[in-house]
Order: C-alpha cells, then sequence, then structure tokens
C-alpha cells in the first residue's frame, strides 16, 4: 500500500500546495494524511486525497475560514451547498459594505469632509408606533427595511392614519448587538398586534440634513457629533433619522434624511 501513496512533498506537488499548508490542514484536522510513519515522522497521502485538497486551497483562496471549510467538506452535498450559500450571501454583504466604503472614499477625497450645517431646536413630543429588531451593526440597513416591511401593512390593514415620514431610532454606541427601531407618527398606537408604542420626549435637540446614501450617513454624524461636544453638550439616546425622501421616491443620491440628537447642557 505505500507503493501507492505519496510522500508529504511530492502530494504538495501534485496540489499546488506547500508542505507547511498540509501540515496546517493536518493539526485543524482539515486533511490527515493516510498514513504517518511512526519512526520518523513522515506523512503520507493518497492520490485520491488531492481532491479535497484542492477544495481546500481554491476556498482559501475564497477567504473562507478554515472552520467553514471543515463544516463543508464533513457535510453531504445538500448541507454543503447550503454552507457554501451562507458563505456566498456574507461574501455579498461584505463587498456591498466595501462598495459603500469605497464612495465614501472617493467623496472625501474629492471634496474633503462634506459641510453640514448644524443647528439647535426644540424638537415637540411625539408618539410612534414601532416594531424592533436587535442585530450586528453591520446589519442595520438590511434590519431596517425589514422593520418598515413589518410596520406599513400593519398600519394599512388597521386603517390607522400615521403621519409621514418614517423614523428609525438608533442607539449611541453601536456595540457587538444594538436595539433599533423604525417608527410612524400615530394618534395611537396600543392594542396592534406585533407593534409596540413609544413616546419621544420633546426638548433640546442638535440637528442636521443629509443628502445622498444612507451608506454616507456617517459623514453626518461625524458633523453632528462633533458640534454637539464643540459646544460642550451631551448627547442623549436614541438617535433618530426622519426619512424625508425615501428610495421609493427618489435615487440614491437624492435621498433626504433629517438627523436629530436630543442633548443635555453640561451642568459640571
Amino acid at each position: 500500500m505505500q507503493d501507492e501513496l505519496l510522500t508529504i512533498g511530492r502530494f504538495a506537488r501534485l496540489c499546488r500546495l506547500s508542505v507547511k499548508q498540509l501540515r496546517h490542514y493536518d493539526d485543524m484536522g482539515l486533511l490527515a494524511p493516510v498514513r504517518v510513519d511512526a519512526t520518523s515522522g513522515y506523512r503520507y497521502y493518497a492520490p485520491a486525497q488531492a481532491r479535497d485538497a484542492l477544495a481546500i486551497a481554491l476556498l482559501r483562496e475564497m477567504d473562507l475560514p478554515l472552520a467553514v471549510i471543515a463544516q463543508a467538506l464533513a457535510a453531504r452535498p445538500e448541507r454543503r451547498a447550503g454552507i457554501l450559500r451562507a458563505e456566498r450571501d456574507r461574501l455579498a454583504e461584505r463587498i456591498s459594505r466595501d462598495q459603500a466604503r469605497l464612495k465614501m472614499l472617493e467623496r472625501l477625497a474629492e471634496s474633503g469632509l462634506p459641510g453640514y450645517e448644524v443647528t439647535l431646536a426644540r424638537e415637540p413630543e411625539r408618539r410612534l408606533t414601532v416594531v424592533r429588531a436587535v442585530c450586528a451593526p453591520a446589519e442595520i440597513g438590511t434590519r431596517v427595511g425589514e422593520c418598515a416591511g413589518r410596520l406599513l401593512p400593519v398600519l394599512g390593514r388597521t386603517g390607522i392614519a400615521w403621519e409621514p415620514p418614517l423614523w428609525g431610532l438608533y442607539p449611541l454606541d453601536l456595540e457587538e448587538r444594538v436595539e433599533i427601531a423604525v417608527g410612524a407618527q400615530t394618534p395611537h398606537g396600543e392594542g396592534m398586534t406585533g407593534l409596540e408604542f413609544d413616546v419621544l420626549p420633546g426638548g433640546l435637540v442638535a440637528e442636521t440634513m443629509h443628502i445622498g446614501p444612507y451608506a454616507q450617513l456617517p459623514l453626518a454624524y461625524n458633523a453632528l457629533f462633533f458640534a454637539i461636544h464643540e459646544r460642550g453638550l451631551r448627547p442623549q439616546a436614541p438617535a433618530r433619522e426622519a426619512y424625508l425622501v425615501g428610495p421609493a421616491e427618489a435615487p440614491q443620491e437624492e435621498l433626504t434624511t433629517r438627523l436629530i440628537i436630543p442633548v443635555q447642557e453640561n451642568t459640571a
């Protein structure tokens, strides 16, 4: 049988991998040699293992984590397809975020930090009917759309009049998991299945207007928080976004969002 096996060096050349990579895959439990010589410790591989070795190399080239590759190799074909599709979706989401960052960097390179006029105003109390979600910061855009998709049909079915625009409510600190909400101003909100009722207290706020894609909202928040701290004020949660012109009404470059953060004067 040993005549049919390949040394680790020959197997590495066959699979266009390095000996170091093969040893690492063995240590990770991804691709164990068929035989290890008890005296010398030399590893021997069967030619049939080249298929798995090449698959590992290909998936690593796509930056899939070794743990995910191990799951895919050990799974049945239908389960393996599901694992790879999930990684595809994560990759697509990452590409979308990177494209948004690229556009933001291009905007900064061309014209520097955009000028945002930050003003102080008195915001009235607002009664909102809301739906909430808990998600990672990178998922906020998707979850906002899902929340709006849950909110509007229920409002339509119940016939409750609501006053545009839609509102987004967000924490000030983006931790590993955050709670967000999407709401609409309504005269009442109790007793509607799947929805909650919230009151945003009135008071002093700092606000600015952002025109452009939602992916570039961090530019507006940067200006808003800078102005708040420069004026010696303390921001209060939640940050509020009013979607004055949404994706159904205009192209990305013309989306209009009002950003509002309640503030308090520092008394210290």
